[in-house]
């Protein structure tokens, strides 16, 4: 089991580091794979959500563990897709807050939802976190490596957090889910 976390922890810092050398403004050459995988691991609402996401998986058990990812992955994509052809979306911002926030406190509680529900409550985050992505690609990016990119440090964030939550600890998801509660009510009074 500490084995997964190391290398699920080994992995995240891989992808991370040509991003934080990549981290300003001005760099294409690319093609915009480092712009994408850096930017959920860039914006704390993104990094702490994402993580959120396979840690409550990890937490349900069961389809949760393996389907909510998926999904969030999937609508984060297609949400992608709107910010990129500029569709507007209202309330993406306070949608993106309020799914770390709802996370974290599903966290806390120890919430066990129903698959479906919870499907649709971390699609609908997903979606918001997309459409951010892809408003935010950066000029002249390459459009497929930045979605894949930022697919990819997303899956790795939820393994991040399905790591987490594979020790079985409530009192630790509980920890957890306080801290990203707070943070959530931190990024909603900025």
């Amino acid at each position: 089991m500490g084995h997964l976390i190391s290398r699920t922890f080994t992995l995240t810092a891989l992808i991370a580091l040509p991003t934080f050398a990549q981290a300003h403004p001005g760099h294409t050459e690319f093609g915009g794979l480092a712009a994408g995988l850096g930017h959920p691991i860039g914006g704390l609402d993104h990094l702490l959500a994402m993580v959120a996401v396979g840690l409550w998986a990890a937490q349900l058990g069961g389809r949760a563990r393996w389907l909510l990812p998926v999904l969030f992955v999937a609508f984060m994509l297609a949400g992608a897709g709107l910010g990129m052809a500029g569709i507007a979306v209202p309330g993406v911002e306070q949608g993106i807050v309020g799914s770390v926030l709802a996370l974290g406190l599903l966290l806390l509680w120890a919430r066990r939802v129903p698959l479906l529900p919870g499907a649709v409550l971390v699609s609908a985050f997903a979606v918001m976190h997309g459409v951010a992505h892809g408003g935010e690609m950066p000029p002249g990016a390459e459009m497929t490596l930045y979605m894949l990119g930022f697919a990819l440090s997303t899956a790795v964030l939820h393994l991040v957090g399905a790591g987490l939550g594979s020790w079985r600890s409530t009192w630790l998801s509980r920890v957890i889910g306080a801290a990203i509660a707070l943070a959530g009510v931190g990024l909603a009074l900025t």
